[in-house]
C-alpha cells in the first residue's frame, strides 16, 4: 500500500457512472415495481452505499477511508438505467476507487434483480466523471 502519511487531509470528490443496458420491457417492469426480487431500485442504491464503503475491503491496496458522504442515483432511460456513485471525504488520498466501486455494484444489483425477466442485460460504460480536491 502506498504510504500517504506525508500527504495533506484535503476535502476530496468524486463521481462514477455505469450503465444497464436490457431491454424496454425491463424498464417497463422497473417503473411498475413489478419485478419478482423486489424493489430493485432501492436495494441496488443501498448495495451502491454499502460497496463504497467497503471499498477498502475489497480492492487490495486501497486505503481505508472515512467517507462523508456517498449518493447513488439512476436514471431510467428507454434501453437501460445510467448509475452515477458520488462520494466525498476529508483524507489523504482520493474516492474514486469508491465512486467506481459503488456505481459497479449497485449496476451488478440491478443486474441481479432483473436476470430472471431479461437475459439479455450487461453492464457497459464503468468509469470516473470526476475527481475534485479541494
Amino acid at each position: 500500500m502506498v504510504n500517504v502519511g506525508a500527504k495533506p487531509v484535503q476535502w476530496r470528490r468524486a463521481v462514477a457512472a455505469a450503465r444497464l443496458v436490457c431491454q424496454a420491457a425491463t424498464i417497463r417492469a422497473l417503473r411498475a415495481h413489478a419485478l419478482p426480487k423486489g424493489d430493485v431500485l432501492a436495494v441496488a442504491n443501498i448495495a451502491g452505499i454499502q460497496a463504497a464503503k467497503r471499498t477498502g475491503e475489497l480492492i487490495p491496496l486501497c486505503h481505508p477511508l472515512p467517507l462523508d458522504g456517498v449518493e447513488v442515483s439512476f436514471r431510467l432511460r428507454r434501453d437501460g438505467v445510467d448509475i452515477t456513485c458520488a462520494v466525498e471525504t476529508s483524507a489523504r488520498t482520493g474516492v474514486e476507487m469508491e465512486a467506481l466501486t459503488g456505481a459497479c455494484v449497485a449496476a451488478l444489483t440491478l443486474y441481479d434483480m432483473c436476470k430472471a425477466v431479461d437475459k439479455t442485460m450487461r453492464v457497459d460504460g464503468l468509469r470516473v466523471l470526476e475527481k475534485v480536491k479541494a
